[in-house]
């Protein structure tokens, strides 16, 4: 069987990526007829071009977010992933934690998901309007109102954030890649979760739904190490999971690593100062 060029090849591949989002190694070598190491080889050219991302025995499409959803939108996006991400990633939470929590809609099911004895400083104007009738202390930092995250953004806001220390901090992004880190489509959006991963003395912890993982936005918030955790849901690519952990991060996937989750919220992460890689 004659065997495609190198700019067919890399083209199906392409093509299959955009079907599947992951591809292993291994199964486009058998699709194709061509040999792994030929695989590996238009593999690392592609990422050259950003046009994805390698995993372990694979890889995942890099995909650009063109434009930030409105606020609307976003909440009817992967509710029921949301919903679980959140109840995890509060599982993370002691009684007398000081948490920081950024705009978004994973972060809001985070803080629907706290315990008591908690004391939120966030932008998310949403979490203050849930805050009645629950037994947490709310610290709004105020500044200017963006509806497309629903949150307060600027210079009033980050002078704010710089004089609180948080022992945790939960952020929502619109992007998470090992090679373009965290990011998100708006400049105000990244400079507020910027600060507030630097005022953190303890984890930082990136609640995302597995669709924006490979995903990068304009905006950079952070590298990807300046993370602790990763809570995502059953979508992620076992390839990428294992990249991820490779640089650091502890992943947990909601709804599956119940266990993980507990021991992380009692041992390792408890003590903020030994949980940042």
């Amino acid at each position: 069987m004659e065997q495609p060029l190198p700019a067919e090849r890399q083209r199906r591949i392409l093509a299959l990526l955009q079907e599947r989002r992951a591809v292993r190694v291994s199964t486009l070598a058998e699709l194709l007829g061509v040999s792994e190491v030929t695989i590996r080889r238009d593999l690392e050219d592609l990422e050259r071009r950003n046009l994805l991302e390698r995993t372990h025995g694979g890889a995942i499409l890099a995909s650009r977010l063109a434009q930030e959803p409105p606020y609307t939108v976003a909440v009817s996006r992967n509710p029921a992933e949301k919903r679980l991400i959140g109840r995890a990633a509060a599982q993370l939470v002691n009684p007398g934690d000081t948490v920081f929590l950024n705009g978004g809609t994973t972060t809001l099911e985070v803080f629907r998901h706290l315990g008591p004895l908690v004391r939120v400083v966030t932008n998310h104007v949403g979490a203050v309007l849930e805050a009645v009738d629950r037994d947490v202390e709310m610290i709004l930092v105020g500044g200017e109102y963006r509806p497309p995250s629903n949150s307060c953004v600027g210079d009033f806001a980050t002078q704010t954030l710089h004089k609180i220390f948080a022992s945790r901090a939960f952020i929502g992004v619109e992007g998470v890649s090992l090679r373009s880190g965290i990011t998100t489509p708006a400049a105000p959006e990244a400079e507020v979760a910027r600060v507030m991963i630097e005022q953190t003395r303890g984890p930082v912890v990136v609640v995302a739904d597995s669709s924006k993982v490979g995903t990068i936005a304009d905006f950079s918030i952070a590298p990807i190490t300046a993370a602790s955790v990763l809570v995502t849901d059953a979508g992620l690519d076992d390839g990428y999971r294992a990249g991820l952990e490779e640089a650091g991060l502890r992943v947990i996937v909601a709804g599956e690593d119940v266990l993980d989750v507990r021991s992380t919220a009692g041992g390792q992460l408890s003590d903020g100062a030994s949980a940042r890689r």
